[in-house]
């Protein structure tokens, strides 16, 4: 409760004004029985029309202002609370941005759309009016009180004798319906996932030529029928129990009017119209508050799931951090340096490490190729670099500088990455583009892909440059989508440039294409590519093997080649896999090797 009662601490003056506004509403709503006490009492008995006519204006005037008074502290309590959500979404936006690459790995993109969307979403009442309704309520209780122990301290008890019941019964009520509601919103988040994943682009693609369309729907109907019951439960929670408490409170008039009358035949003091009336007009202003105040209580004790649902989030620790004191650095040259890393997915599994013990270094301007077979720590190795992960031993150096103390500006300026997966977010052509480098100017962009090789086909689109690329970019080919990616880093302009795979889904011919664009690419940058198809890996300055997590080769092309062994080995997988085209090419370029091999 602390923590929540802290999201609003931003917002002080706002509610202090509020809270002013509550307790004037409250006196004067207050005024309204006594008020009616002396028109009974003495204005109407009297005929004192003067005194009748100044009274009703008066009721009329306290009607008209508490309004005004409602009006203007729910257009402040709703703006408050609108900024809370606004604060809560951004903080857990913010922090999802900061969780390393292995929480989305073993997160289902719908749980986490259905925290920041249905969990937040749900906190809306009780951020932008619980707050209010809560000091209003009490206020407005406490103000009654008073003004009804002024009337008859002796109904006043009769009153209150079954207030602790009330509230033994309502904070019963708030702990089932959070335990309720915690059920329903990890629902809403299977229900989500399930959505977002069977409704997205390659969902349907994968669900239609499989044929599960139909068991799709089946079991999104199942998910969706256990929400159903969960929804009963949590809107029939204590449903009777508070229907009783009504009950009891709109049969308290009946009470008083029998207890003034029983007094009164008992010889006991008598009470006049007036004051009666009064008095049941204060009560019932009294309870309007005070089950408003009950059920404000069940909510909180409700929306208290999902603030810790919320929570669970931002209290996620954040591995990847920048250091204390981190190395700013304007010009990066280029060098790369694995200097005896070790990197485990889970340390604490022993015997499971993915890399082990890798020296290797690239100087600024050269380029490494790493290969291996499937599962060897390839794309590992190149994560690295980036700070996608971080090594659990050893060190990665860029210009002499471990990339931990590098700040993360620096770092993301530093390395480009294009990999085999290609993202494409659903807007223009240009917008993707320019998600690299924000200010880029329009002679920029298509500069930079002119030189991945895709201008031409960009221009010869009905919208150009403005063409919505769809979702995941499906209006555009593999190697179209490829391209716009290394445009994309183009424009970026990174001197490391990670290449992971980046052709190894492409036919020959586009893989061509693409090769060429990659190489102007390349040029004059340090470059680490991890290659499935040994057709990109020739040339490069300096080639490493891994088997298991460990560089069991290292050389050139050539060298490898003369030592006949699993580079070499790799090779002749190649050549055995390539099929020769129709056309009488060579589904792999990488194939053509040498006769002695």
């Amino acid at each position: 409760m602390r923590r929540i009662l802290r999201l609003f601490h931003p917002y002080r003056a706002r509610l202090t004004v509020v809270g002013l506004l509550v307790g004037a509403s409250s006196l004067v709503s207050v005024a309204s029985p006594f008020l009616l006490k002396e028109i009974l009492d003495t204005a109407i008995p009297q005929g004192r029309t003067g005194l009748l006519s100044l009274l009703a204006l008066g009721m009329i005037a306290t009607a008209v202002m508490t309004s005004v008074f409602g009006v203007l502290q729910t257009l402040i309590s709703t703006t408050v609370g609108q900024r809370v959500m606004h604060d809560l979404r951004t903080a857990v936006y913010a922090q999802l941005q900061r969780m390393p690459l292995a929480f989305f790995t073993r997160t289902r993109t719908g749980e986490v759309q259905s925290r920041i969307a249905n969990d937040i979403g749900g906190m809306q009442a009780t951020v932008t009016s619980t707050a209010t309704s809560l000091v209003s309520n009490l206020t407005a209780v406490v103000a009654t009180v008073v003004a009804m122990l002024a009337l008859d301290w002796r109904l006043t008890l009769v009153s209150l004798l079954l207030l602790p019941v009330f509230v033994w019964i309502s904070r019963r009520v708030g702990r089932e319906r959070k335990t309720i509601t915690t059920q329903r919103q990890k629902q809403m988040a299977v229900m989500a996932a399930t959505v977002t994943e069977s409704l997205s682009v390659s969902g349907i693609l994968l669900g239609r030529t499989m044929g599960r369309a139909d068991s799709l729907t089946k079991s999104f109907a199942e998910e969706s029928e256990r929400l159903v019951d969960l929804e009963v439960r949590s809107s029939m929670a204590g449903r009777w129990r508070m229907s009783t408490i009504g009950i009891v409170m709109a049969a308290m008039p009946a009470m008083i009017y029998w207890a003034a009358g029983f007094a009164l035949q008992a010889g006991g003091p008598a009470i006049s119209l007036g004051t009666l009336v009064a008095f049941v007009s204060l009560q019932q202003g009294l309870f309007r508050p005070a089950v408003s105040l009950l059920s404000t209580g069940v909510q909180i004790q409700t929306s208290l799931a999902l603030f810790q649902r919320i929570f669970e989030y931002l209290d996620l620790p954040v591995d990847i951090t920048e250091s204390e004191n981190p190395v700013r650095r304007e010009k990066i040259s280029g060098e790369v340096a694995f200097e005896n890393v070790d990197f485990a997915y889970d340390p604490e599994a022993p015997g499971r490490a993915t890399l082990d013990s890798i020296d290797v270094t690239v100087p600024a301007g050269g380029s490494l190729a790493v290969v291996g077979p499937t599962g060897s720590g390839k794309s590992t190795l190149s994560y690295l670099v980036p700070r996608l992960y971080d090594v659990t031993g050893g060190r990665v150096l860029l210009d002499g500088v471990d990339v931990r103390d590098l700040d993360f500006d620096t770092l993301a300026r530093a390395v480009g990455v294009v990999s085999q997966e290609t993202y494409l977010f659903h807007a223009s052509v240009a917008d993707n583009l320019r998600f690299a480098k924000p200010d880029a100017t329009d002679e920029e962009i298509e500069a930079a892909a002119r030189a991945a090789q895709i201008h031409e086909h960009i221009a010869s689109l009905p919208e150009g440059y403005d063409t919505l690329v769809g979702e995941r970019g499906y209006r555009f080919s593999g190697g179209e989508k490829q391209r716009l990616a290394i445009a994309r880093t183009i424009l970026r302009d990174p001197p490391v440039l990670i290449l992971d795979e980046a052709t190894s889904a492409l036919d020959t011919r586009t893989e061509h294409a693409v090769q060429q664009a990659i190489d102007a690419l390349s040029a004059g940058r340090t470059t680490i590519t991890i290659a499935h198809r040994l057709s990109t890996v020739r040339d490069a300055d300096q080639i490493v093997v891994l088997e298991a997590g460990r560089v069991v080769e290292r050389g050139t092309h050539e060298e490898l080649l003369a030592r006949d062994g699993r580079y070499a080995a790799l090779v002749r997988r190649d050549a055995q896999s390539a099929r020769p085209h129709p056309n009488g090419e060579h589904t792999n370029v990488g194939a053509v090797v040498p006769q002695n091999v």
